[in-house]
């Protein structure tokens, strides 16, 4: 049998600093390979060189169904068989599946050269029935749910395009999805495998490793560490794999932490989702906000820093923050970590320093002039303190993995010593040991007097996390969560409807 994919010594270096190093893999037909580690591990930029959008160093060498890759090229990927789904989909969300199907390779046209929708629609729900979906197709993509959408974009990556798929790649295809929905995902996936298709998925998520893949191979600091079989691996094992050390186990111990005056008060406070919240946090607590989307626990940290319009009152040590002015709850303290980190919180083409100081430039301004000298300074003793690598504050935000870019965003607020800290998916698509990293400085936070609000689908940051946990159903605080109740699944029996504790806020 032809090896589906064979990697040899793929090695990258940008400026001096080496992503990949002679990494080298087989996956074979029909493999359903998981491939794990760290962020800035060099997985996105193996993938990056499989797509056709990085050229290696000379000596890497692809073959793919026995055919040579051609670097630099993505038509070259396309025609020996690779196919990609990122982690964005690369969908238009007011376009049907008919329409997203034919983005990059045309529509199926007439004699006349005008376009054969019954074809196209026919083609269309062939392919998606093939993945075991039956959708309608004349449907925008975004009334579709999570897993149909990824659907859409595995059964576009699959068409034959003048070349047989001989892998498919996908980059953290569950990021977005929540549990019901990913189990048709990992059916999904099961299936193309038993086509004799190959499949190289990233992932952060260990669940879906020992749920998915036959295989794993692990990265770490650009090189290749292992690949072996997931029978007869466990998770803690995985995770010193991944991580190149055990981790420090964490037990939050909330009748221990002491808390003290009223730092922030929501009080009826209304959003599009959110309907008369009201919730107290203490200086040093850690209270959580956990639902089902739609449930309006992703819209409370905009509310509360004054991002979207709200109702109600947010009161900051005893005073009103005005509607819609984060620039004052700046002023007040208030510290917000957003979900969409590329869209609400990082400038991708300045630089780090840039990036951590833009919150308080004028603490390093002399007579109206920027010291940079000390601004580096500054900088250099956050990336020190939160391990950012590569540890250079003239790098760009778009050089860094993602778990560096979240690191970055926190040390600009940490830096600032806020009174309220506001975490929102605080750790959404970063690695297990930026993830440890993270939970270590919101711990850090806490212990310093600084009220924290996290807002989380990971039950198990939550567990690890708060004091509390408050339940949101349909806008409103149903449950909260404390002591022995403040477990995985009682979040999740509480967040789906089964009630596990007291109804007050």
């Amino acid at each position: 049998m032809t090896t589906a994919l064979s990697v040899r010594d793929a090695t990258k270096i940008f400026g001096g600093q080496t992503a990949l190093d002679h990494v080298s893999i087989d996956v074979q037909p029909g493999e359903v390979r998981a491939l794990v580690g760290q962020n800035g591990c060099g997985k996105s930029t193996l993938i990056k060189i499989l797509a056709g959008f990085h050229e290696p160093e000379p000596g890497t060498s692809v073959t793919v169904g026995g055919q040579e890759l051609a670097f630099s090229n993505a038509t070259a990927s396309e025609a020996v068989g690779l196919r990609f789904v990122h982690q964005d989909l690369g969908l238009v969300a007011n376009l049907d599946a008919v329409d997203n199907m034919a983005i990059g390779q045309g529509y199926i046209t007439g004699v006349t050269k005008t376009i054969s929708w019954k074809k196209e629609r026919t083609a269309a729900r062939e392919a998606l029935k093939e993945l075991g979906y039956d959708i309608n197709v004349r449907m925008p993509v975004g009334a579709l749910a999570m897993s149909e959408r990824t659907a859409v974009a595995i059964a576009r990556a699959m068409s034959t395009r003048g070349s047989e798929t001989k892998m498919l790649i996908l980059d953290e295809p569950t990021a977005n999805l929540p549990a019901a929905e990913a189990q048709r995902l990992y059916k999904l996936v099961r299936g193309v495998a038993d086509r004799g298709i190959a499949v190289l998925f990233v992932s952060h998520h260990f669940d879906e490793v020992f749920e998915m893949a036959d295989s794993v191979t692990v990265l770490r600091d650009a090189k290749h560490i292992i690949t072996r079989p997931v029978e007869g691996l466990t998770e803690e094992e995985l995770i010193e794999l991944v991580v190149g050390r055990k981790l420090e186990e964490h037990v939050t111990d909330a009748e221990a932490r002491e808390h003290g005056k009223p730092v922030i008060e929501l009080k009826g406070l209304q959003g599009a989702a959110v309907h008369g919240l009201d919730v107290t946090v203490h200086a040093g607590e850690v209270v959580g906000f956990a639902g089902i989307t739609g449930s309006g626990r992703e819209e409370i940290a905009a509310l509360v820093f004054g991002g979207h319009s709200r109702g109600g009152e947010v009161i900051v040590n005893g005073e009103a923050l005005p509607d819609c002015r984060p620039d004052i709850s700046i002023e007040r303290g208030i510290a917000l970590v957003p979900a969409e980190r590329h869209a609400n919180a990082s400038l991708m083409d300045q630089t780090l320093r840039e990036n951590i100081t833009i919150v308080n430039p004028a603490e390093h301004m002399n007579m109206g002039f920027l010291r940079r000298s000390s601004e580096r300074t500054d900088v250099n003793e956050w990336l020190d303190k939160l391990d950012v690598r590569p540890r250079n504050s003239e790098y760009t935000m778009a050089q860094l993995s993602g778990g560096n870019q979240q690191k970055v965003v926190i040390a600009r607020w940490m830096r600032q010593e806020p009174a309220v800290l506001i975490l929102d998916e605080p750790t959404q698509g970063v690695d297990v040991g930026a993830k440890s990293d993270i939970h270590r400085l919101v711990d850090e936070a806490a212990a310093q007097g600084t009220a924290v609000l996290v807002a989380s689908t990971d039950h198990e940051e939550l567990v690890r996390l708060c004091d509390r946990v408050i339940i949101m159903r349909r806008g409103k605080a149903v449950s909260v969560l404390k002591g022995a109740t403040l477990t995985n699944d009682g979040i999740t029996a509480a967040s789906i409807g089964r009630d596990s504790s007291d109804s007050a806020a």
